[in-house]
Order: C-alpha cells, then structure tokens, then sequence
C-alpha cells in the first residue's frame, strides 16, 4: 500500500492495490496471501538464553573491574576478599538478569489480547477461522463485543461503532461507517476499523488491509520487541566504569615500573601493585547501589508505585520531561453528565431527564448513555412502547415511552440531526436563525470541551407502534446534554509541584487538539499552540526538536507519531518519562527513558513499563521522583567517598613507595582497610537527605565527580604525607610501627569524613541517619582495636606509644576541619545537576 493512510482511499482503490475485489476471497486465494504476508500475528524476537544474557552484563566496564579485583585478591592471599567481591558481584547480575523478561511479557500480552477467531468471507459465504490467518484482502464481519482482527476498511455498517481507547486514546465510542476520511491520524478514521479495537454496538464489514505487524496494534508489538536502550543510570555507571578502570591502568602500571627501577623485588612490587588495583575498585558500589535502590523501591510501594526495573529509580529522579496522556492521568477518564441546557442555554434539569428515560428504556450501552444513567436515578412511571434504536447513519435513537405526560416520543443523539428535525422549542417556531443560535451553542461547548447530545420531544397521537424515521419530525427542541471527561481535582497542583521540581509536562494525546488544549490550560500548561499529528509529517527531526522546547500540546497522535516526540525530546538532551494506560501507548513507553503506568492500564502498557502506579494520578509520580531522587542522592554519596579518601589513600601510598627503603603498607594491611572501610559504608542506603538535594533533577556527571576528586584527594594525600613525615622523620618509626599508624590514620580519615561530605550542609546542623553512624564509628572502632590484639601480629600490626596515637589524633582533627573547608570548592554546584 502506499505511504498515505489506507482510510483516505476508495474501497476500490484499496482492493486494487491489494490485488482483490470486494466480495472477499477464495480459500485458495487465502493459501498464497497467508504464505506472501505471514500470518496475522506479531513477530517474535529471538530469546536471549541466561548464558547470554549474564555474560552481556559480566562485560560491563565496573564488572569487568571487579572481577579482576577478586582474581588480585586470591592471588594475593586474601580470599575472603575475593568471595566477598565476587558474591556482591553475583547478587548484582542476579537481579538485573531477573528484571529481564519485560519484553517478553509484553509481547505475551499482545498475543492473548487480540481476537483468536475471526468471521471472514470465503468462497462467498460467511465462515469462522482461525484470527492468525485473516490475511490482507479478506472480507469479515464484526459485532458487539467482537475483537476487530485486523486494519480494515468499512464495507458496510449498520449502527456499528467502536471502543478504540486503547488504541487511539479516545474516551468515546467512535462511529464507523463507509466512506472516505481526509483526516492524516487514526482518531480521525472513522471509515476504518483497527486490530485490537472492540465493537460497542451494530455491526460492520471490512475489507482487510493491513495484518500481523503491519497494522496500528503490530506497531506497538513491534517497538515492543525492539532491544531496550541503554538507560541514563546504566550509562553513567559504565562510564564511571572506565574512570575507575583507567585511573586504576594508570596508577598500577606506574607503581609497579617505578618500583621495579628501584630495584625492590619482582613479586612483592607486583603484590603491591594489584592491592592498590583492589584498594581503588568500588567492590561495594554494586551493593550500596542494589541496596539503595532497593530500598527506594519498597518506600515507593508505600507510595503506590510498583518498582519493575531497579535502576528506573535514578531515571525517575533524572527525569526533565515527563509525557503523559490525558484519559486517566489528567482526567478521571469517566465520562460524566457535565449539565442540562435548556433551548436557551440556561440550566434546566427536563433534558437530562428525558435524556436518561430513552437511554433506559431504549437498553443503550454506549459511554454517554451510561453517564445519563449514573447520573439520573431512574425517575419511574415511565414504560417503553415503542423503539427506534439508534441509527449512526441517522445519528440519533427515539423510544416511544407512556409515562406522566401520556404517551411521548423522545428523541437524542448529534445536535445537527435531531435540531434539523425539529420545528419548535420553549413555545415558539425553531427557525433558521434559532437554530443557528443553538448550532453556536453546540460549538462553544465543544471548545469548552464538552460534548453536547441533543433531545427533542413531542407528544404521540394514535396508537403505539414502533417508531419510524416518518415519525421523526415536527419535534419540540428541548435543549442539549453536556458530558465531559472531567480533569482531576489533584492535576493543578500535582503539574505545580512537577514545576516546582524541574520536571515539565507535556501531554501526548490521541484526542481533539480543543479539548487537549482547554485540559492543558486548566491544570497549569503552556496551551498557546498545539501542535497535532498531521503537523508532524511536515516537520524535519531538526524542526520538531525545536518545536518540542516550547509546546506542551501535542494531538490527534498516532502511536510511532509519540515515539518520534519521545525521541525528539531525549534527542536534546532531556531524560524523559511517558506515563500511559493503553496500547497506543505502549510504543511511547518502552522508548522513553523511564515507562510508567498505572494499575488498570492495558496488559501491554503495563508490559511496557519499568513502574506501575496503583493510582493513576500524578502527585503519585511526583512522590516517585523524591524518592527517586533521595535514592540517587546516597549512592552519590558512596562514589564521593571513593573518590575522595579511596583515591587520596591509593595516590599517597603510591607516592610513598618510591622514596621509602620499605612498602608503606602490607598487601593484606590494604586489604583489611579497604574492608573495614567498605563494611562503614552500608549505612549509606539509609540515610537522610536535604531537601535541597532532591529539589531538582539529578544525573552523574562524570567531570564534576573527576572535580570532586581533584580538590578532595589531594587533602587527602595532603595529610597522609604529613602522616609519613611525622611517623618517618620526626618520630623515626620502624617499618612495622609506621605500617601500623598509617593504616590507623587512613581508616580514621576515611572513614570519618563521610560525616563531612554526605551533605553541602554543615554536619552538626544536618545530622546522618542513626544506622549510618553506627556502621561507620563501630567499623572504626574495629579497625582501631585490631592492631592492639592478638590479631594485630597476623597482619603484620605493632603497639602504637602513646604520644604517637595522640599526633595522629590531630592530623586526623585537623583533616576533618580542612575537609570541611574545602567541600564548597569540591561541590561548588550539585553535583546531581541534571544536563540541559
């Protein structure tokens, strides 16, 4: 078929293209189409096996970095430390393998969603096969309750419409009739019918045109099947990766050749070398980061938000732009009785009543109809005698009813058909210029967006019968009907408080561009322009990355026409979010930074998606980027202290080996305080934040840790060479003593300035978290305790005097406060600040 939408071509056209009448065709004819087209269903990716899919993780740069720290430390002796690594490395693979399978489920989702039988025209008659093998060019027929299984152009209809909420976002049934559409998007379709869409009412003949993959429903499975993008926090982490392994190539190799040219053995150089390796790898940030982020998760279970992807925290916390549709998100996606207007558009209750006696009594299921219900408690005293059901050729439905006013017919459906058929209204002639009066009405409600159904009356005189459309004239106009999709009460300020956090919203709707306009207007959005699907066909990737900077509306989307805003907005430079319910969605979700969706939304969407929010509302999500937020705020938390005391530590004991006549430190002397250290560390997931910390959006990057490094690790190294000068020169200190208050004061300072640096605040003011605290002191207290024990000699460890262990009480004092002065250079802006 050709690039234009099939549903602005003529049944012949669309047969011709196709190589088929109209009359449906043969079962040979079938054969060859379902062998040239494949089956009617969504092509399956190939399944990654587990070997696979754990081996594509082990080759991460931070993976491959600690898997060489665990084969350094059993080859050092120190295997406790390898099991250690190597578990915390298991741990980490193991949950990310068992997030994998989203993909999978959604494609599941799509199969069982879709219909599994199809009544299709072959060898002229009418016959039930298997869905999967409708093939372009079939003729088949659909009703109330049925599946449409394939893209399809209206043959004939007879009362037919369609829920298509899933698919297009529309809240309303949508009318399907033949004919030819204009309209560029699937909202605008309404001579067409879409695989996936379910018959509300009548029933339809269409002609297939599109199946499998090549239809609206096979776009979503297709993007679906698509191998996920690398996410903001996987980016960071492997980039963070290759800092840590270059630092650690560099300062090894340097270290070993330096002391190699010194002339000190082979071994215990290499020994020396691959300790400093383990010392400067971040063993424990797998951990801290699955811990941290696992804890986020469940305090957003209280929250109402179900955690599917572990690292989706950090990008809900990184998030710059969040995309939403409007049903269900920003509106209560119910339709509700907005009012009842009198002819002369004041409020008046009669319409409304007799609105909900013919839907009562004429049995109409559509969405407004149920809203009249809802809203009108049955009045009694009314009884059918007669039905006209509702034509969508004519566009509106009487019921012959016998109640209070004696026998009466009513009438409802589109204003323009039932005023056309009306001659008078509130006692006096409905003439041209009354009628056009009203027909103005009509149109400012819809810009108000509100959706109007007309209801005329008039008294019946002879007997009863069914009506006919004879019947239907010389009616008394008794005023309109207005049904919105209200917003909810909670959007205002929910947007406000995104606003307020650095998060813009911006709707992506498949609706009218008036009524998506007037939502976005009322819950707080830029709605000066809207920019609609068929704009899109004419605007450059460039343009349209423009155009997305200042444009909050965007409607009358297809579901490839969000993905391609989705890819737009990441394209410069945002980190974006999409919050969906339904398949038309779908695509959207998965090619967003972050999916969410909600609850109740379709099995797809929910596939889709890395969170599902229990309650589609979202001040939910806003809960969500705080705690997305906070929980990014401590796992920086960790990666500043090593880059703060592990490299200041590693830098000063590599300087330290080339002017000594001995190591500085024992391999097994590195090993244990880079333990110790990390044991003080697991506090971190549970403490506190500032407020500052998660008023923004928050992201690595990589130079701003790089800057942090550079002010704070050079202090560090700073105060250690003040450490050897005092233990080497000044108190003259065997090798085993020097060893021993090094490793005292290394442990003190790393230790220790976590108190500093877990916050830009001052620390007596912005108190640590109680766990935290404990880990740290009871891990010093650990440290400090071993050298004066038995266990001291087994590490090489010997008694410190006195006087010794109070000067490096004071380097240590005067460390911290230098710390401290120091922080504001270090962190001059956030370091979470999110890239624009």
């Amino acid at each position: 078929m050709p690039d234009q939408p099939f549903w602005t071509r003529s049944p012949a056209q669309c047969a011709s293209a196709l190589g088929c009448g109209v009359a449906g065709l043969t079962s040979e004819d079938a054969l060859v189409r379902l062998k040239t087209y494949g089956r009617n269903a969504d092509a399956q990716v190939r399944e990654t096996g587990l070997i696979v899919s754990v081996g594509r993780r082990l080759l991460e740069p931070m993976c491959l970095v600690l898997i060489a720290a665990a084969v350094v430390s059993a080859g050092t002796g120190d295997a406790p430390s390898a099991v250690i690594i190597l578990i915390i490395l298991g741990v980490s693979v193991a949950l990310d393998t068992a997030q994998e399978g989203s993909a999978k489920r959604a494609a599941e989702a799509l199969r069982q969603s879709v219909a599994v039988s199809a009544e299709v025209k072959r060898d002229g008659k009418f016959v039930s096969v298997d869905a999967e093998t409708v093939v372009p060019g079939d003729v088949f027929r659909v009703g109330v309750g049925d599946i449409i299984p394939a893209d399809a152009l209206v043959l004939e209809a007879s009362a037919f419409s369609a829920d298509e909420a899933a698919l297009t976002g529309e809240p309303y049934g949508v009318v399907k009739r033949p004919g030819e559409a204009q309209g560029q998007t699937p909202a605008e379709a309404g001579n067409a019918l879409f695989r996936g869409a379910v018959g509300l009412t009548g029933e339809a003949v269409g002609l297939a045109v599109g199946t499998g993959a090549n239809t609206l429903f096979g776009e979503a499975a297709k993007s679906l099947n698509a191998a996920a993008e690398i996410s903001p926090f996987q980016h960071d982490l492997r980039a963070l990766g290759f800092l840590v392994a270059r630092a650690t190539a560099v300062l090894v190799v340097g270290v070993l050749a330096a002391n190699v040219a010194f002339g000190r053995p082979l071994i215990q150089s290499l020994m020396f070398s691959v300790a400093l390796a383990v010392g400067l790898t971040p063993e424990l940030l797998p951990m801290i980061t699955t811990v941290t982020l696992s804890r986020g998760a469940v305090r957003m279970a209280r929250k109402k938000v179900i955690v599917k992807r572990l690292s989706a925290i950090h990008d809900l916390g990184a998030m710059t732009v969040l995309c939403t549709d409007k049903t269900g998100t920003l509106t209560s996606a119910r339709i509700e009785l907005a009012g009842s207007l009198a002819p002369d558009g004041q409020t008046n209750d009669r319409p409304a009543m007799l609105a909900a006696v013919c839907a009562r009594l004429g049995g109409d299921k559509g969405s407004l109809d149920i809203a009249l219900t809802n809203a009108r408690p049955d009045p009694g005293g009314w009884t059918r005698r007669g039905l006209f059901p509702f034509d969508y050729q004519r566009r509106m439905g009487a019921v012959l009813a016998d109640g209070p006013e004696g026998l009466t017919l009513i009438v409802k459906g589109a204003p323009e058909a039932v005023m056309a058929a009306c001659a008078s209204a509130g006692g006096a002639p409905f003439d041209a210029a009354a009628r056009k009066a009203a027909a103005a009405r009509v149109q400012d409600l819809a810009a108000s967006g509100l959706r109007a159904v007309a209801v005329a009356s008039r008294p019946w005189v002879g007997a009863a019968h069914d009506p006919t459309s004879d019947d239907e004239a010389n009616l008394t106009f008794e005023g309109l009907c207005t049904f919105a999709d209200p917003p909810k009460a909670t959007a205002p300020a929910a947007v406000a408080r995104l606003a307020a956090a650095g998060v813009r919203v911006v709707i992506l709707s498949g609706d009218d561009p008036v009524v998506v306009g007037r939502l976005a207007k009322i819950v707080g959005l830029r709605a000066q322009q809207a920019i609609v699907g068929a704009d899109l066909h004419v605007l450059s990737t460039d343009a349209l990355r423009v155009q997305t900077r200042d444009t909050d509306v965007f409607a009358r989307l297809s579901p490839d026409q969000k993905v391609r805003i989705v890819h737009a907005l990441r394209d410069a430079g945002e980190i974006v979010g999409f919050m969906g319910d339904g398949v038309n969605d779908a695509p959207g979700i998965r090619a967003a930074d972050v999916g969410l969706s909600v609850d109740g939304a379709t099995g797809v969407a929910r596939a889709a998606a890395d969170m599902i929010l229990m309650d589609s509302d979202l001040a939910v999500v806003a809960d969500g980027v705080e705690e997305g937020r906070r929980t990014f705020a401590n796992i920086l938390k960790y990666v500043r202290m090593g880059s703060s005391s592990n490299f200041g530590n590693m830098l000063s004991m590599a300087a330290a080996s080339l002017f000594l006549p001995f190591l500085p430190m024992l391999a097994t002397q590195i090993l244990l305080n880079n333990l110790l250290y990390d044991v003080s560390e697991i506090g971190i997931p549970f403490d506190n934040v500032r407020a500052t910390d998660i008023a923004r959006p928050q992201r690595w990057r990589m130079h701003d840790i790089v800057r942090f490094a550079g002010v704070m690790g050079p202090l560090s190294s700073a105060f250690d060479l003040a450490t050897f000068g005092v233990l080497f020169l000044w108190f003259q200190t065997s090798p085993e003593v020097f060893r021993t208050g090094w490793f005292v004061e290394s442990i003190a300072t790393q230790t220790l300035v976590i108190f500093i640096i877990r916050t830009r605040g001052r620390p007596w003011r912005d108190l640590p978290n109680p766990f935290l605290t404990i880990t740290t002191l009871a891990s010093l207290a650990l440290a400090l305790a071993i050298p004066f024990s038995p266990a001291g000699e087994w590490f090489g460890f010997h008694n410190l005097p006195p006087h010794l262990a109070i000067a490096l009480s004071a380097i240590v004092a005067a460390y911290l406060v230098c710390a401290e002065a120091f922080k504001p250079l270090a962190v001059a802006q956030p370091l979470h600040e999110a890239q624009s």
